[in-house]
């Protein structure tokens, strides 16, 4: 589309003045006025997913305006980032919320979040006015049962490292450049006491949403994006659809393209009011 115009914008932050949170606006069409026009937000995961691919390919595909951004610490967004900061990452979320509303007339409509994006989307869907008026969710690789994080082997081996030292070392690659974050018992028992079971009782009826998960995902076990399923498809108006991968990891790794047209055809099949709750592509043959 020769008229897409791509912003990087800095959101400035009331909850932490030092910090900006950047991210990219695409805009199919700059000439246009904002006032009132609907747009996509696109979350990233937390420091070292690699799932900025497929979610920049999504935000160049997206037939709406989108702005797609970074947590507090993470990649370009500058700040502390802990791995028990999702209270930080909401705030964030809300700052770029008011942020488009008040400087370009935005109405949010659509979100797309995965990993630890996700996990933030839910509670700012479940707990906002304007949360609970958007049209759909894209919950991918989304996290519920939080305490299954201590059970990893990699956790458990921070965990030793905090029991000796006061803190774990994680050393990520993100955007190609070593980073290095510090983790520490606090961290991880505030990650693991968030609450996801609000959107059992909390969920808006209204949005219509999907969950994707990879089959062979190491990070978060796939039967959360099960839980899921069970919990959002009783609402009504608002429908589920649940679409698992096989052999797809974490990150969608190899298999970024496929995603991106997965949402691409949910979000059309969504706004053709076509949506029934159940398994993504039901009835259709492909590949068995």
């Amino acid at each position: 589309m020769s008229d897409r115009v791509s912003k990087k914008l800095l959101v400035p932050h009331s909850a932490d003045p030092g910090c900006s949170i950047v991210g990219v606006l695409e805009q199919l069409s700059e000439a246009k006025p904002c006032h009132g026009r609907k747009i996509a937000l696109i979350l990233h995961g937390a420091a070292g997913h690699k799932d900025y691919l497929f979610l920049k390919r999504l935000a160049l595909r997206l037939p709406m305006d989108s702005f797609r951004f970074d947590f507090r610490g993470n990649h370009e967004t500058p700040g502390v980032w802990r791995q028990g900061g999702l209270a930080d990452d909401l705030e964030d979320l809300c700052a770029v919320v008011e942020f488009l509303k008040v400087n370009y007339g935005y109405v949010v409509d659509f979100i797309v979040g995965h990993s630890r994006g996700s996990i933030v989307s839910f509670r700012w869907i479940c707990t906002s006015p304007e949360g609970a008026n958007i049209s759909g969710f894209v919950n991918a690789s989304g996290r519920y049962r939080m305490k299954k994080l201590l059970e990893r082997d990699d956790v458990k081996q921070w965990q030793q490292t905090i029991a000796a030292d006061g803190h774990h070392a994680w050393s990520p690659t993100v955007a190609r450049k070593k980073v290095s974050f510090k983790i520490y018992a606090e961290d991880l028992t505030n990650f693991v006491n968030w609450d996801t079971s609000l959107v059992w009782e909390a969920f808006p009826a209204f949005p219509d949403v999907l969950t994707i998960h990879g089959l062979s995902d190491q990070a978060v076990p796939p039967y959360d994006a099960i839980i899921y399923a069970r919990a959002l498809s009783e609402r009504q108006p608002g429908t589920h659809n649940l679409h698992l991968m096989e052999d797809a990891d974490h990150n969608f790794t190899g298999r970024q393209d496929e995603v991106v047209d997965i949402i691409l055809e949910w979000w059309d099949k969504r706004n053709q009011r076509a949506l029934k709750s159940g398994i993504w592509m039901a009835g259709i043959r492909g590949k068995l």
